[in-house]
């Protein structure tokens, strides 16, 4: 705000920051705007390209000191791998291909925040958002209040903290919506529904027993996929990237998993794809798809598509300030919040609008001939165009040589 009113003429610091924290204006409001025009993008693009929309769900951290800003505690921040003293949003980001912006967000807060009333009084924390909520229980109400305000698509994607909460793929189940949804290796699956009752009493004696029990013995995923052969494993061509096709090796068959509580355990779709270089990356991932409703193309793609969160996160942290804040109540979060959404869309629409004759204009490029734009002369517009010319017509023949290097392989 202070570089804005050193640039803009008769702009006050103060005005600006009472639009930020204490203007009553609605940020939902904002939010739903902003899903509405981003599906309309996405759906147009769906159109041409017939790839499906998906839903990425993810955490972002944003490092902060004191203590005083709303939600702010000593968690595990993404941002810098390690514990810090930060805040934590849940996100929900609408992808189609290459293209995503963000449409939703959750602040999460720790319970020593929800159980202290008055620290919650000074950052001015609505009463009904008071109680503690995991993030899977955040991301199942971001999905619900999308749903409900009308936002399309074709399937749900997310990390390993999602795939591993049965809160959250109960919920997903009973509303009928697919998904796909990693888990960590040592997760544990039956290749057989297991059976699964409460024991008979051996005695009349001592507590009667009431946990649901199997005698069948589960497996973690990582030795499953450690005794896979090369036959069970499809080659799959996924799609462009700036270093040559994505091609995956992929596996896919019916599993059960089972929490230790429930009367039942869940049929999945267990997903396995590794890379094809030198040191394979693999990833494991949970579906309530069926294992011949998708094709391992398929599958691969709904996989390899969280990407584009991690991609939206740094595009909008790096370029349009969506860490960069200095705020310290919810209604103040939840705006910025709310127009950093707006600037992710216009640049996403931007892109889209552009792609034909620049299909390599990022993020960095659009803000940086804005600024030009806004603030510069026309010459020194056409000179950061010149500059960005150059740097894609590099940047191609780069591309362009892993191609070439791609089919002699």
């Amino acid at each position: 705000m202070e570089r804005m009113e050193e640039e803009i003429d008769s702009a006050e610091y103060r005005r600006y920051q009472h639009f930020l924290t204490l203007s009553k204006w609605d940020h939902q409001a904002v939010i739903h705007k902003v899903q509405a025009q981003a599906l309309e993008a996405l759906a147009a693009q769906k159109k041409i390209n017939k790839l499906p929309v998906g839903l990425l769900i993810d955490e972002s951290s944003h490092v902060k000191k004191g203590n005083e800003s709303v939600g702010v505690s000593r968690q595990y921040a993404g941002s810098v791998g390690k514990v810090d003293n930060c805040q934590v949003g849940v996100y929900a980001s609408l992808n189609n291909d290459t293209s995503a912006t963000l449409i939703h967000e959750k602040l999460f807060l720790p319970e020593s925040w929800t159980e202290d009333t008055r620290r919650c009084d000074r950052a001015g924390i609505p009463m009904d958002r008071r109680e503690f909520r995991t993030k899977p229980e955040l991301s199942l109400e971001m999905i619900d209040e999308c749903v409900g305000n009308g936002v399309c698509f074709d399937w749900i994607r997310g990390d390993g903290l999602y795939g591993h909460s049965g809160e959250l793929t109960r919920g997903l189940d009973e509303r009928g919506l697919f998904y796909v949804l990693d888990v960590h290796r040592d997760e544990m699956v039956y290749l057989e529904e297991p059976p699964i009752a409460v024991p008979e009493p051996v005695s009349n004696r001592g507590r009667k027993l009431t946990n649901p029990k199997t005698d069948r013995i589960p497996f973690r995923l990582d030795t499953y996929c450690g005794c896979l052969l090369d036959q069970h494993w499809k080659k799959a061509k996924i799609r462009k990237t700036a270093k040559g096709w994505l091609r995956l090796m992929v596996h896919t068959c019916r599993v059960w998993s089972w929490d230790g509580r429930e009367d039942r355990a869940r049929e999945r779709t267990l997903v396995i794809t590794k890379t094809t270089g030198k040191k394979p990356k693999i990833k494991y991932s949970f579906s309530n798809g069926g294992v011949d409703e998708y094709g391992a193309k398929d599958y691969g793609y709904f996989q390899a598509q969280r990407y584009w969160v991690e991609r939206t996160f740094d595009d909008s942290k790096n370029e349009l300030g969506l860490s960069d804040y200095q705020v310290r109540k919810w209604s103040g979060w939840h705006h910025h919040h709310s127009l950093v959404f707006m600037a992710t869309l216009f640049m996403m629409t931007e892109r889209i609008a552009n792609g034909i004759n620049c299909p390599l204009l990022s993020v960095r490029d659009l803000r940086i001939l804005m600024i030009v734009l806004l603030f510069g002369t026309p010459e020194d517009y056409e000179k950061r165009l010149e500059q960005m010319e150059i740097r894609h017509k590099n940047r191609k023949a780069d591309i362009d040589r892993h191609y070439q290097n791609d089919k002699k392989t």
